[in-house]
C-alpha cells in the first residue's frame, strides 16, 4: 500500500490491516487480484501447534499438528533481552514454562503493565536467549489435558528461526507447503521495552525466503500499527491477518487515543476501508456464530457475508474440543475435560462460510473438514 493512501485512510480514522492463505498442500496459491494469496478450501491452523496434546509453542506441538493434517502452525512472537524473537503466548512465561523452579531467576519475579493491566510474573524480556534456553515447557491446563502435561519438562522454547527451520522441513517431509502464520504479540509493549519485533520479525522472514508474495505465511497481530508499519514501512510483501477480539479495542489505537473497538472496525463502511490493505480478518468465533444466553450454539451474524462482499476472508478461533470450551449443546457428559462434539461445531462454521479455522486439536478440524466437503 502506498504511503499517499495510507495517510488519507488514517487521517479519516481508518485502520489498517491484513490476511490472506494459501492452498493447503503443494506450491503455493495463485494470487488475488490484490497480489496475495488466496483461500481455495477451509484451512486449518494448528492453535499453537496441537496443543491440546502437547504443551503448546513447542516444536513437537508443531510436528503433530502438521502429522495430523494441519495446513498452517501457528508461532506466537515475543523477544529476549538480546533481540531474539521466540515463541511463547505472553511475554509473561511463568504458565508455561517451569522458570519458577530456578533459584536462579528467583529475582526477576516483577510486576509490569502489560496492556494497562497489572501482571505479576517472569518476564521475556528480562532474558537472555541462553537463559530461556535452560527453561523447560510446561501444559497450560494441566487439569484439563494430563496427557499434554505428561510432556512436562521435555521441550525446549523455541525461536522464531527454528520454528521456521522445522517449517521447512516438514514440508520436505510431507510434499505439502506448510504454512506458517506468526503472531506479533503486544507490539506496543515490546517497543516501550525498547525491543523492535517487525524489523527482527522482517530479518528472520528474509533468511528463509518467505517474503514475497503467494507464500504460505500470513503475519497477524490484534494491533494495527505493527501490520501498517510491516504493509507500508519495511517493505513486508506476504500476507498480514488482523485478529478481532469479542470485544474492548486494539491497545495500540487506545494508547494513541484513539476510541475505535474492535466492533466500530468491523462495520460495512469499516471493512470497505479495510480491504485496501487487508485480505482478511481473524476473529473470536463468536463474532461469527454467537451463543445464546443459555449457552447453545447461536445463528451466523452477517460479518461472513459482509466481509466477503468486499473481499476479505474471515477465519475464527479458537476450537477446542473439551467440554469446558464448547456450547452447552455440543457437550458430551459433565466432566470439563471429556471432548465433546468439537467435529461438529466446527462443521457449523464451515456451512457458515468461513474461510479457516484454528484449532487446539487439529485432527478434529482436519476429519470435520473432509466429511464437509464430501458432502
Amino acid at each position: 500500500m502506498n504511503r499517499p493512501l495510507l495517510s488519507v485512510l488514517l487521517a479519516a480514522g481508518v485502520a489498517l490491516s491484513s490476511v490472506a492463505a494459501t492452498a493447503p498442500a503443494g506450491a503455493d496459491a495463485p494470487p488475488s487480484s490484490s497480489g496475495r494469496a488466496k483461500f481455495t478450501e477451509p484451512l486449518v491452523h494448528a492453535h499453537r501447534g496441537a496443543s491440546g496434546y502437547r504443551p503448546e509453542h513447542t516444536l513437537a506441538a508443531y510436528r503433530l499438528a502438521v502429522e495430523q493434517g494441519a495446513d498452517y502452525i501457528e508461532p506466537d512472537l515475543v523477544m529476549t533481552k538480546d533481540g531474539v524473537l521466540i515463541d511463547r503466548h505472553e511475554p509473561e512465561i511463568g504458565g508455561t514454562t517451569d522458570v519458577a523452579d530456578h533459584p536462579e531467576f528467583a529475582d526477576r519475579r516483577v510486576t509490569k503493565q502489560l496492556d494497562g493491566d497489572a501482571v505479576t510474573g517472569w518476564w521475556v524480556e528480562d532474558f537472555t536467549l541462553a537463559e530461556l534456553k535452560t527453561l523447560r515447557a510446561e501444559e497450560r491446563l494441566p487439569a484439563l489435558r494430563p496427557e499434554s502435561a505428561s510432556f512436562d519438562g521435555q521441550f525446549e522454547v523455541p525461536t522464531l528461526a527454528e520454528v521456521l527451520a522445522l517449517r521447512e522441513q516438514l514440508s520436505a517431509e510431507t510434499g505439502r507447503t506448510i504454512g506458517v502464520i506468526p503472531e506479533i504479540k503486544h507490539s506496543t509493549f515490546l517497543h516501550d521495552a525498547g525491543l523492535d519485533p517487525e524489523v527482527a520479525l522482517m530479518d528472520e522472514l528474509e533468511e528463509h525466503g518467505l517474503n514475497r508474495p503467494n507464500a504460505a505465511l500470513w503475519v497477524q497481530s490484534f494491533e494495527l500499527t505493527p501490520l501498517v508499519r510491516l504493509d507500508d514501512e519495511l517493505g513486508y510483501r506476504a500476507n498480514l491477518v488482523f485478529l478481532v477480539s469479542a470485544s474492548g479495542r486494539p491497545y495500540d489505537l487506545e494508547a494513541q487515543g484513539d476510541p475505535r473497538t474492535y466492533t466500530d472496525l468491523l462495520t460495512p463502511d469499516s471493512l470497505k476501508a479495510l480491504v485496501k490493505d487487508v485480505d482478511g480478518l481473524g476473529v473470536d468465533k463468536s463474532r461469527v456464530i454467537p451463543r445464546r444466553s443459555d449457552g447453545t450454539l447461536g445463528t451466523p451474524t452477517a460479518l461472513v457475508g459482509n466481509a466477503h462482499a468486499v473481499g476479505l476472508d474471515v477465519t475464527p478461533w479458537t476450537f477446542r474440543a473439551e467440554n469446558q470450551f464448547l456450547p452447552v449443546d455440543y457437550r458430551i457428559g459433565t466432566n470439563p475435560a471429556t471432548h465433546g462434539r468439537m467435529a461438529d461445531e466446527v462443521t457449523r462454521f464451515f456451512e457458515a462460510g468461513v474461510d479457516g479455522v484454528f484449532c487446539d486439536q487439529p485432527d478434529i478440524c482436519v476429519a470435520a473438514r473432509s466429511e464437509f466437503l464430501a458432502r
